[in-house]
């Protein structure tokens, strides 16, 4: 099927790099950085003291938390690219930890979230994956690889459906996949304020599952509080009984520095035309935390050609400075401190078939 507005009626059967630092508008600068001061050996010797309790208290939490017949487990978001599913797993958790553009293919990795109860009785891991799509480069594969494995290892799934559109071919591999898969299954279908015909969609969608049993759900583009809260408790039904498998608070099992990166490449898919976007890839070379707070974060723009590189550049540094002062906000909003942030773009060509150089920027 052709992935058009829906409509029941209407019959449907590493290598060379170059590199150009550009510095965006932002506070500190590096000749201002005053040097870490360690303190004295007694002062030293209580923060470890006091750390060590800390440490303890946080482990004897842990595990009571364990003791009391706790339900946990790993729930796969799993869909064809660009239907919602990284929007979704923001507001199941109420904190933004995955990349969102109106760009298919902008979640590359899969990402955890973590939400536990305030009753420290269930624990959900949530695998946000990539969108499963035909792959043509060595990237592609790697992405379905990371929904492949996320579903060997998984408790609970959530498919989520566009229903704007009726299924592609992208929608069936997705359904071959999970029809394998013997664990409960929820069925999201998302975008019901911009689908024509939302119940018929969600009828097609379901006869790719044929004799599975699955719960259904429908969402709307901007996922009502409340529906995403019943979602939630849904899921939280059919964890089984597991240890909680992330101590409580945790929010993530993802670094900084991969965090950082994706908000920058998050801005920059924003702000790139054609094939650029898809051909971009970020890492975080150097992290450093000044005395008074400030974070320094040093972050290379990784793209396949010289002509992309130009483009990136911008006039007399415009576009990268543009994308570097939007990565920024979104950092000191997060982090709740000031940064400063500095870009700098690289050539690196056809990284996206190369698999060292993939393993150089962390798909691996």
């Amino acid at each position: 099927m052709n992935e058009t507005d829906f409509d029941p009626t209407v019959n449907s059967d590493a290598n060379v790099t170059t590199s150009h630092p550009v510095e965006t508008d932002l506070p500190g600068t590096l000749e201002d950085s005053p040097d870490e001061a360690l303190g004295s050996s007694a002062e030293l010797e209580d923060e470890l003291e006091n750390d060590d309790d800390d440490e303890l208290e946080d482990e004897n939490s842990f595990d009571f938390a364990q003791q009391n017949g706790t339900r946990s487990g790993f729930v796969a978001i799993v869909g064809k690219p660009n239907v919602g599913k990284s929007t979704l797993l923001n507001n199941l958790l109420g904190v933004k930890i995955s990349p969102i553009t109106s760009r298919p293919q902008t979640t590359r990795r899969s990402v955890r979230g973590i939400f536990t109860t305030l009753e420290r009785t269930h624990q959900i891991v949530f695998i946000d994956t990539p969108g499963l799509h035909k792959s043509k480069d060595a990237l592609g594969k790697y992405m379905n690889q990371e929904v492949s494995s996320a579903l060997s290892d998984v408790d609970v799934l959530v498919w989520v459906v566009d229903l704007r559109h009726p299924p592609t071919d992208e929608d069936g591999m997705v359904a071959r996949q999970i029809r394998e898969v013997p664990k409960p299954l929820i069925l999201v279908g998302n975008k019901t304020d911009a689908a024509k015909y939302p119940d018929e969609a969600m009828r097609y969608y379901a006869d790719l599952l044929g004799e599975k049993e699955f719960q259904q759900w429908m969402l709307s583009a901007q996922n009502d509080p409340l529906k995403v809260q019943e979602l939630k408790a849904a899921i939280l039904a059919l964890l089984p009984e597991n240890p909680f498998f992330f101590p409580e608070g945790s929010a993530s099992d993802q670094t900084r520095e991969f965090w950082a990166a994706e908000i920058v490449r998050e801005e920059a898919m924003k702000r790139l035309e054609e094939e650029i976007p898809y051909a971009i890839a970020t890492r975080v070379n150097h992290w450093h935390e000044r005395e008074d707070g400030l974070q320094k974060i040093f972050c290379d723009l990784v793209v396949e050609k010289a002509g992309h590189r130009a483009i990136v550049i911008g006039k007399g540094g415009s576009k990268l400075k543009e994308i570097g002062q939007a990565a920024r906000k979104q950092l000191e909003v997060l982090l709740n401190t000031k940064v400063y942030l500095e870009l700098k773009v690289i050539t690196m060509p056809r990284w996206r078939e190369d698999q060292e150089a993939l393993r150089e920027l962390g798909y691996e």
